[in-house]
């Protein structure tokens, strides 16, 4: 199969071509033709799976043919709704590289910068907004933003705008948007409050799957790391003499430890910089800017950018410390492993954090490899002890279950399950 085979339009098959990309991953390859056909999809597929381009460029298509047809309109006839700030400009991003030849006007909105700019280009007229809720909600009260001409409405990463406290923004947004439309929904997990809500926007949908639900993909090679708290650092330091990581991004569950983390590692020389939710949007950006341009070796992110970071040819994912939803680990380390390419991803384990891992082992259904050939081991007989059924970690793993969202000043929705 190839993009060919498809039906695309010259336009957009030139502008694949210049990208690289021959062949559609599983889920462009089967919900492309149903977006094209003017039906709802329901889309539930793990992140790293080449989602974006399955919505963007049936969405291209389809606005171009339009206007081939019809005199064009100077109104949104497309919305993008998205839960982070980071996805959302790399949505843009996939839009600009598809659209390239199509003259589609396109615009990214977010919070966290002026808002000048955004409104200028909105006067200016564009077919397709990308957005996150809040500043959406603002500019459409401000009266900005009009939506009684959307044809198209997509939700992508509907999960994750549960887990932040935006259901109720995005609610509100589609009230606004006309009943006569197309919508895309799409979610990593299908909790019953993300079932709910797509049951009740979608009209007969086509559902497409393309992976088991909350499993990683066989692409990446994870490792665990059996470590003591005061030697993660060091172990961390070891990992990346090793001049084969180009690039790492490394994960923490706090702002704090994210921050500790660049210290420890900007003391012995490698090049690293923060991205959390502490940190200005102007900051984030260059941080992101300077990763992918190999400016920066290590980037250290919290879970707000489990999701929001797409960057080709990641190698390598450390998860500093495990998270305490086990989703979460599942959401990291596809950051690497993505779309066919192989990945790494190591895990760091001290004793407090065996029932997360615990956890995590039970939602992916396999046991993730222990490396014993470091220099900072835990004892395997405590390990051994503390890893049997039914056996709680040293410290109680109540403690710490609150949401990493809630560290990150995200707020949390309905019930996990």
């Amino acid at each position: 199969m190839s993009f060919e085979n498809l039906n695309l339009i010259e336009p957009i098959l030139r502008a694949l071509k210049t990208e690289g990309y021959t062949t559609p991953t599983p889920i462009q390859e089967q919900a492309i033709p149903i977006v094209l056909k003017h039906r709802d999809l329901l889309g539930c597929a793990q992140t790293g799976t080449g989602k974006t381009a399955a919505f963007a460029i049936p969405i291209l298509q389809l606005l171009y043919q339009d206007r081939q047809q019809h005199k064009e309109q100077k109104a949104i006839k497309a919305i993008i709704l998205t839960p982070t700030r980071e996805l959302a400009i790399q949505i843009d991003e996939s839009f600009a590289a598809y659209g390239r030849h199509t003259g589609i006007k396109h615009l990214v909105i977010y919070g966290g910068v002026s808002q000048n700019p955004q409104t200028d280009a909105l006067r200016r007229g564009v077919d397709i907004l990308v957005a996150t809720p809040g500043r959406l909600l603002d500019l459409m009260n401000q009266g900005f933003v009009r939506l009684d001409n959307i044809r198209m409405l997509v939700l992508d990463e509907a999960d994750r705008m549960l887990d932040m406290g935006f259901v109720h923004d995005v609610k509100k947004i589609i009230a606004k948007v006309p009943a006569r439309r197309q919508t895309l929904f799409f979610s990593a997990t299908m909790p019953n409050e993300i079932q709910n809500l797509a049951n009740s926007i979608l009209n007969n949908p086509e559902k497409v799957e393309v992976t088991p639900q909350s499993t990683t993909a066989d692409t990446i090679q994870q490792e665990l790391y059996f470590v003591e708290k005061g030697d993660k650092k060091q172990l961390l330091i070891h990992l990346l003499k090793d001049k084969n990581i180009k690039t790492a991004l490394v994960f923490t569950r706090t702002k704090h430890g994210a921050d500790k983390v660049v210290k420890d590692l900007t003391r012995v020389g490698i090049t690293a910089e923060a991205i959390h939710g502490n940190k200005s949007q102007n900051a984030r950006q260059r941080a992101l800017t300077n990763f992918k341009n190999r400016t920066t070796r290590v980037l250290i992110a919290t879970d707000i950018a489990a999701r929001g970071i797409d960057i080709d040819e990641l190698t390598h994912v450390i998860n500093y410390e495990l998270p305490n939803i086990p989703e979460t680990y599942v959401h990291r380390i596809g950051r690497t492993g993505r779309a066919g390419a192989n990945g790494i991803a190591f895990s760091f384990c001290e004793a407090e954090e065996i029932d997360f891992l615990k956890d995590i082992h039970k939602l992916i259904g396999k046991t993730i490899p222990v490396n014993e050939a470091h220099p900072y081991p835990m004892s395997p007989t405590f390990v051994a002890k503390k890893m049997e059924p039914g056996s709680k970690s040293s410290a109680p793993a109540q403690k710490q279950q609150r949401s990493p969202g809630h560290r990150d000043g995200q707020k949390r929705w309905g019930k996990r399950r």
